[in-house]
């Protein structure tokens, strides 16, 4: 029996999506059979960053409808036979698709493949419990903003609040030479703020954008330091430990700020 990950932030635009390509990727490239599943119904793009878009027939809401089996649904990455995508429908809306019928769906992924990668979508409705309900472990993306470590923040609580509590952080997006310069936060000050256990931190990398583009995941590329870290995550997704790249700096100044923002004490 496999297991199943989502990935979550709360907030859009966080890079949640871009993380799941990569991640499901890295991990293919280590052995592992994956399946990344689009839990963005209505607003897909998992397939567009993983270059598959030209080749869907059917959806997981077929599926779910029994227009065709989860087999026929199911696109392999040419480039790893053992990575596969499970679109969902860009024509449809998030409430077409139950909680209980994802949960099923994910049930049967995981008597297939080592690691289901399910990306969730943005806010903390009816998508957000659907890509959440099967889950067995959390990776939440946040970016070094006020914002996003707000809205992370809230979806811990939701997350606990269901009984998923194994979680693990992503920050993404880290420009270095911002935090040295008092201009972005931390990642001691988001461990602080949200106090859960670092996975991995991604850097602002412009080769991640050249890869969406490409429909190839920057996990791919060996010049890229955000390809790099994408895979020092992976090989920390399956247990190994490999230690953080030393790219940290430390910051002082946003600490007493951002508790001030946040108010409230969930724990």
């Amino acid at each position: 029996m496999g297991e199943a990950i989502v990935v979550t932030s709360g907030k859009g635009g966080v890079g949640k999506t871009t993380t799941t390509a990569n991640i499901g990727t890295g991990l293919a490239a280590l052995d592992k059979k994956v399946v990344v599943v689009d839990g963005d119904t209505g607003l897909r793009n998992l397939d567009v960053l993983m270059g598959l878009e030209n080749r869907i027939v059917f959806t997981l809401i077929d599926v779910i409808e029994e227009k065709c089996k989860l087999k026929q649904a199911l696109i392999k990455d040419k480039r790893f036979p053992n990575l596969c995508l499970l679109p969902t429908a860009q024509t449809r809306d998030k409430e077409d698709v139950k909680s209980e019928d994802m949960s099923k769906l994910v049930s049967e992924l995981k008597k297939e493949f080592d690691y289901v990668i399910i990306d969730c979508p943005a806010g903390i409705e009816q998508g957000f419990e659907n890509a959440i309900v099967g889950a067995d472990r959390a990776l939440i993306v946040v970016n070094p903003e006020v914002t996003s470590v707000r809205d992370s923040d809230r979806v811990i609580g939701k997350l606990d609040a269901r009984g998923l509590e194994n979680h693990q952080l992503i920050v993404n997006r880290i420009d270095y030479e911002m935090t040295k310069n008092g201009e972005m936060l931390d990642v001691s000050d988001i461990l602080d703020s949200l106090a859960i256990e670092l996975i991995g931190v991604v850097p602002n990398d412009k080769e991640i954008t050249i890869s969406t583009n490409k429909g190839e995941p920057a996990v791919l590329d060996n010049n890229s330091m955000a390809g790099q870290a994408f895979r020092n995550i992976s090989r920390r997704v399956t247990g190994e430990k490999i230690p953080l790249m030393n790219l940290n700096v430390t910051q002082a100044g946003f600490i007493s700020s951002i508790k001030k923002l946040f108010g409230i004490n969930r724990r």
